[in-house]
């Protein structure tokens, strides 16, 4: 869930967040032997910044380990046609998918999003991706996981695992949706609600 402020107890800013790109990028790296069959898909609205910085990130450790590959390409899934929740949810006007180069065949494709919680947004992008083509591999990097899954569905790459009640919300405060500075607070969600 990004937003683009909130008050809450803080639990990572923006030093403990570039930290954490940084690391997934090598983990990738490692994982995947290189950078040349990647894409990268961020998932709106958190995913897509994220997904743009960890690329940067990527091409930081790539020049460390000599990998000519450098940045992979950085693309939007968007999701919201493939959401189990419509009827429950305010309507979401859906963004633009953009997938880079011609085809997904034959790349590995990470999908990127701020928060991992019920599993039910990576599941549509499972299908969103499904519709489009068909990769060699999908792999989840996101940036907090905070637990209560409701799928059989879990990260490749976690910056943080959070555990969460389910009556606390995580929000991602990121510079580029808006927010005053980065962070990752929790606040209380019948707080949350009152204040708005």
């Amino acid at each position: 869930m990004a937003a683009a402020q909130s008050t809450g107890k803080q639990i990572l800013g923006a030093a403990e967040i570039q930290r954490s790109l940084v690391r997934i990028a090598h983990e990738i790296l490692e994982r995947n032997r290189g950078s040349s069959n990647l894409v990268l898909l961020g998932i709106p609205s958190g995913g897509v910044p994220l997904a743009q910085r960890l690329a940067a990130a990527l091409e930081v450790a790539a020049k460390e380990d000599d990998d000519p590959a450098g940045a992979p390409p950085v693309g939007t899934l968007d999701i919201t046609m493939y959401r189990d929740d419509l009827g429950r949810h305010p309507i979401r006007v859906p963004q633009p998918t953009r997938i880079p180069g011609e085809s997904l065949e034959g790349r590995t494709v990470i999908l990127v999003d701020d928060v991992l919680f019920s599993g039910r947004t990576i599941r549509a992008a499972l299908d969103a991706l499904g519709a489009i083509g068909r990769a060699d591999a999908v792999q989840l990097a996101v940036l907090v996981d905070r637990g209560h899954r409701e799928l059989p569905i879990r990260a490749d790459y976690v910056g943080k695992n959070l555990p969460t009640s389910r009556n606390e919300k995580v929000v991602v405060s990121l510079t580029e949706l808006g927010a005053a500075a980065d962070a990752v607070t929790i606040v209380d969600a019948a707080t949350q609600e009152a204040t708005r």
